[in-house]
């Protein structure tokens, strides 16, 4: 036999064998979306629609007009392309199961989901459509999968594989890549048939880059509908409740759609879409995208002023979804306003949503340091007073969130929390945000890694140095304790106490390994610091039971650890401060020009607070700095004691009327005692809750004004939709109190 002729032979064997491959006569389908959402950890977004997560297989049920599925004879071309927001097909309720004759203009059949449309009528400036921008798939971009089936699901790539027996019925198992860009998704069968769904990250894949592997943490850190967000201060840590709503219906569309309006998608659609396989790329875009500073169509825009014209009080907020749906609602237009712990929260339900493990941390006493020189200097004049010119500043918190993430751009050992703040305060590579950057490679020092590390590692190690300026010009650096990066806090897994995570950002103070680390980051300041000692001391004591509302004492304790005598002077002073530093007007003050402390001596001077005087000065923080400055005659060296006064507000007392079950209606009975000498105006109640109140707010104005002692008292009556344990947020709000928050855990029964 000649070799033509055998390579013909052999030609047409396989042109044969091929030839007897067949197509399956699909009649209709069933995309099972309550087994395969309920299987990836996302029923809660409902039944509706697919919505999936990547490296983990999901189920389609095809159901054939003729013939039978064979094992290595029946053939199906599959091709996965992302699909941007404005080419998705038809409603939700025809996203499930579909029949073949529902064909489209180009014989394809389609079963998709669109969004209700949009509100185009208030937008300020023309936003591109996706229709006008939208990617085209490509292969070499990780946009487009073009596969068959296999024996088995390889659940390293896009795969799919058939797991029922031959038969009429073809039960089709499809694995997306575990390393696949997440989004919305169209699949196509044949060339004839196409089924749209959503893929997100998937934590609980051990390929994807965010895996998490304790189940009790990813019930915290991704599916956790609600936690608890501490403001307040280092001294007294206050617990917030936060509605975070990653589940409810709009807020998985509302963050996609983040997605599609960030600059980056808009200057190069396929380049974005490709990077959103990455979930560093995606967690710098959402720190950028959550603020709107770089006129970006970003979600929120931030004021720290004392009035809020044109918006609501960042306070006002109860959680993340009534500020999504907003932004969704008016077209992109940034809502107004928020401030770190909602810019933060809002940025955790982003990221919950889209599979992502977070959390949000408070910092308190945390540095913006403007400069980069890792000091903040602070100058005060002989009054006590603060010079307001410089930009660095002393926050008394601050909120941003981790992420958990493998970051394999960067060496080994900088793997899981990563930080990334997108309250905007300075720019990063030209925009607004900060992060991720690894919450290892700040406690190690290790600035030069990406992104942001000297701007985050000044915010929990930056050295704070008061100078006083004397009324003849000359100047001498005051001795101060107060220390920068305190009580860094998140919610405990599983509880609502609070986690000291300090540790994870900084080695104890005055350690070895602390040491190493300032020189590693050229920290100078505080290499160079020597432990000054006037021999002078002072301390700020405060008495029990201080609450907005009441007369009260604070105290400076004065010490001489010389053996000579001293005559000193003291200011002692006292002004309402804005959580960031800002620090407003006067609330008590005094002078002592002639302290005399024999050798040993001590002395403790009261400075008395009346309710009257500080009433109209606090801002809605409800924080008082204390002040007090010891001026040695003799030698001209100062020291200096500071301490924030967080005011109580009255507890908002919360009882659950009836047997607590999922669809049952309940009622909420909530009581405030006015703890003000002077009656309250314009007074209400309002609740949220994931799972508890449809997504929306419930708000009942109460008609009298609530006199001094008197209770406000209200029942609000709200239906579960879902059973497992639930945060009712209550807000109570008034002219003279502003906002107290509260909250009550519930156990809905199903």
């Amino acid at each position: 036999m000649t070799h033509s002729l055998r390579q013909s032979l052999v030609t047409t064997y396989w042109r044969n064998k091929v030839t007897c491959k067949k197509t399956l006569d699909i009649g209709t389908w069933d995309l099972a979306c309550q087994f395969n959402n309920t299987d990836h950890h996302t029923e809660l977004n409902g039944m509706d629609r697919l919505i999936v997560r990547r490296g983990q297989a999901f189920t389609i049920n095809l159901y054939l007009n003729s013939g039978s599925y064979q094992p290595g004879y029946t053939q199906l071309h599959i091709t996965a392309e992302t699909v941007t927001l404005e080419r998705s097909g038809v409603s939700s309720q025809e996203c499930c199961s579909g029949t073949l004759p529902n064909l489209s203009t180009n014989g394809i059949a389609v079963c998709a989901f669109v969004r209700r449309p949009l509100n185009e009528g208030s937008v300020r400036a023309h936003i591109p459509r996706d229709s006008e921008t939208g990617p085209q798939p490509e292969e070499q971009y990780g946009t487009r999968a073009v596969f068959g089936l296999s024996n088995e699901i390889d659940d390293t790539c896009w795969s799919a594989a058939v797991s029922s027996p031959p038969g009429d019925t073809v039960c089709l198992s499809v694995c997306a890549a575990p390393d696949a860009p997440i989004g919305r998704y169209v699949l196509t069968l044949d060339g004839r048939i196409q089924f749209e769904f959503i893929l997100l990250f998937n934590p609980w894949c051990p390929r994807d880059v965010v895996y998490m592997d304790s189940e009790e943490k990813l019930s915290e850190y991704v599916l956790a509908q609600d936690g608890i967000i501490f403001r307040g201060d280092a001294e007294y840590p206050v617990p917030m409740a936060w509605y975070f709503g990653q589940f409810e219906e709009g807020i998985l569309d509302a963050c996609l759609r983040i997605l599609d309006m960030n600059p980056k998608y808009r200057r190069n659609p396929g380049k974005d879409c490709s990077g959103r396989r990455n979930v560093i790329y995606v967690t710098r875009v959402l720190s950028a995208m959550i603020n709107s500073n770089d006129q970006d169509y970003g979600v929120l825009e931030g004021c720290w002023k004392n009035t809020f014209d044109g918006g609501v009080s960042p306070l006002s907020w109860r959680g993340s979804v009534q500020i999504l749906k907003t932004w969704d609602r008016t077209s992109c237009m940034p809502v107004r306003y928020g401030q770190c712990w909602v810019f933060a929260a809002v940025a955790c339900t982003v990221s919950r949503a889209l599979g992502i493990p977070c959390r949000v941390v408070t910092n308190f006493y945390s540095a913006h340091d403007t400069n980069s020189n890792l000091v903040i200097e602070r100058y005060l004049n002989e009054k006590n007073e603060l010079d307001s010119s410089t930009r660095d500043m002393i926050w008394n918190y601050h909120c941003w969130v981790e992420s958990w993430m493998v970051r394999p751009d960067l060496p080994p050992g900088f793997d899981g929390w990563q930080a990334s703040d997108p309250t905007p305060q300075e720019k990063s590579e030209g925009v607004f945000c900060c992060g991720p950057v690894s919450v290892r490679a700040i406690k190690e020092g290790e600035l030069t890694l990406k992104y942001d590390a000297p701007f985050v590692f000044a915010e929990v190690n930056a050295d704070l140095v008061y100078i006083l300026k004397y009324n003849d010009g000359s100047t001498r650096k005051i001795v101060n304790d107060q220390k920068v990066g305190q009580k860094i806090s998140t919610k405990s897994v599983g509880r609502d106490d609070r986690e000291d995570i300090t540790h994870l950002y900084k080695y104890p103070e005055g350690s070895v390994e602390e040491r190493q680390v300032f020189k590693k980051a050229n920290h100078q300041n505080k290499l160079l610091q020597e432990k000054a000692n006037s021999g002078l001391h002072i301390t700020i004591k405060l008495s029990t039971g201080i609450r907005k509302g009441c007369d009260f004492d604070v105290f400076a304790v004065v010490s001489n650890n010389t053996e000579e005598n001293k005559k000193c002077r003291l200011v002692f002073a006292s002004r309402a401060v804005s959580y960031n530093g800002v620090v407003g007007r006067e609330c008590g003050f005094k002078d002592l020009l002639n302290v005399e402390l024999a050798p040993g001596g001590e002395r403790k001077v009261p400075l008395r607070l009346n309710y009257s005087k500080y009433c109209n000065n606090l801002t809605e923080d409800n924080l008082i700095r204390l002040g007090a400055l010891l001026i040695d005659y003799s030698t001209k060296e100062a020291v200096m004691a500071m301490r924030d006064v967080v005011l109580d507000d009255p507890e908002i007392k919360i009882r659950i009327l009836g047997e607590p079950k999922q669809n049952r209606k309940l009622a909420a009975e909530l009581t405030l005692q006015n703890p003000l000498p002077e009656p309250l105006q314009g007074c209400c109640f309002t609740i949220e809750g994931a799972n508890l109140t449809g997504g929306t707010s419930i708000t009942e104005k109460l008609e009298s004004p609530i006199e001094p002692g008197q209770e406000a008292k209200v029942k609000i009556y709200f239906t579960p939709t879902q059973s497992g344990l639930r945060k009712l947020v209550v807000d109570f709000d008034s002219d003279k109190l502003g906002h107290v928050r509260g909250y009550r855990n519930v156990i809905i029964g199903k």
